[in-house]
């Protein structure tokens, strides 16, 4: 039975920046990290589409939390004490400079997810951290002064034990054996599948400024809205499907949304369609693109109205402008499912989080036993925030675990 002073279980992400941390700050300590598939640090290789979106470009703590459905009021202590700065810090200390793109995700400058993946690999050699691959926890004992983990592959015993495993159903049921609570895990970041002729076969159209609603509730968000093969993206509705994971999966990915293409009022926009028409009478409407929406959505919100492509301004009547407006400030679409948002596979649900010591991320329940990033009860939307979530509680984990 191998034994080590601190025995991480998960390969990832929140599990290497620990191991590494851990070991910085105290070198005497022996540490593991145990990870059940052949490799470790997958999601980190293929997130940002293979660029590995590391973090935000958002240096105040209480703005940060506003980007987490779940886990805001918590994470506000713990970001004063590591956040997008420290992370910075962190991995230009490594040699690996971040660079901040238009819309405040930051990524190597490498622009290689790779670039992120030797870090964590040659850090955890350079610090004699042991990592043991194909070793999946089959089960997890507590006695006075240490830990057993069984794996698929030999024993193990810790002093102290942290898990970092993710969303692992496997892993939650075997917490529930140690008093911990888990909250139903339900999809927290995906696109919308929709199917209707206003968006159909226009796949890559952006509209910039809007805002989404889901009818018959308080969920609502803005952004650039995408408009795929398969129905709506973009952060507008990546936004929404976070916010509202529990409530959607409630609905079973079946309801309708409310889209205001121009975030501008029906009010404000039927007057500027009235001016429009003693403007230029003369003009045909399908041809004259308003509020900077991309051509093909204006054409199609223009036909599904009634205004063929032949009309001018002249000939649409109130009725028509009336619609219009409607079509443009209040478009009702039914969605009648969710797809993956790339490769990004985030959930809502985990351990409950009342019941972690949010200033070292301890068990409150066992003493010795630390968690952070997905395993818990955390998500954020898209935008690098997921893995500041998972430096923010590796790094306040491993400073404990190194000082006790």
């Amino acid at each position: 039975m191998k034994s080590y002073d601190v025995i991480i279980v998960g390969g990832g992400a929140a599990g290497f920046f620990a191991a590494i941390n851990i070991a910085e700050q105290n070198s005497k300590l022996k540490i593991a990290i145990l990870e059940r598939g052949k490799s470790g640090l997958q999601k980190v290789k293929i997130s940002g589409g293979g660029r590995c979106n590391v973090t935000h470009a958002e240096f105040l703590p209480s703005e940060l939390v506003r980007n987490y459905p779940r886990g805001e009021k918590e994470l506000l202590g713990p970001f004063h004490k590591f956040m997008t700065g420290d992370t910075i810090e962190w991995f230009e200390k490594k040699g690996v400079a971040l660079k901040i793109e238009e819309d405040g995700r930051m990524f190597p400058i490498s622009n290689s997810s790779q670039t992120i993946v030797d870090c964590f690999l040659n850090e955890s050699k350079k610090h004699h951290v042991d990592v043991h691959y194909n070793h999946a926890l089959k089960s997890l004992k507590t006695y006075d002064d240490h830990w057993e983990l069984h794996t698929s592959q030999g024993d193990f015993i810790a002093q102290k034990v942290m898990m970092t495993t993710g969303s692992n159903p496997k892993i939650w049921k075997l917490l529930e054996q140690f008093e911990h609570t888990i909250e139903q895990p339900v999809p927290s970041l995906f696109t919308f599948d929709i199917k209707d002729q206003r968006i159909a076969d226009i796949p890559g159209v952006v509209a910039l400024n809007t805002e989404v609603k889901v009818v018959d509730s308080n969920l609502w968000s803005e952004g650039p809205l995408l408009i795929t093969h398969v129905g709506m993206s973009a952060p507008a509705i990546l936004k929404l499907s976070a916010f509202g994971a529990i409530e959607l999966a409630k609905r079973d990915y079946k309801f309708q949304i409310e889209v205001n293409f121009i975030k501008k009022s029906y009010e404000d926009c039927l007057l500027f369609l009235i001016e429009m028409k003693q403007r230029s009478p003369r003009k045909a409407v399908a041809n004259s693109v308003q509020y900077g929406l991309p051509k093909r959505l204006w054409k199609r919100l223009v036909e599904a109205v009634g205004i063929d492509k032949t009309m001018n301004w002249s000939d649409c009547s109130k009725p028509f402008l009336i619609d219009l407006a409607k079509a443009l400030t209040s478009a009702i679409f039914d969605v009648t499912g969710k797809s993956t948002f790339k490769e990004e596979f985030v959930t809502a649900g985990g351990i409950n989080l009342k019941e972690v010591n949010f200033k070292t991320f301890e068990s409150k329940h066992h003493k010795n036993l630390y968690f952070a990033g997905e395993i818990l009860n955390i998500d954020a939307v898209t935008g690098g925030f997921n893995f500041q979530n998972a430096w923010t509680g590796a790094y306040i984990a491993a400073k404990a675990i190194a000082q006790s």
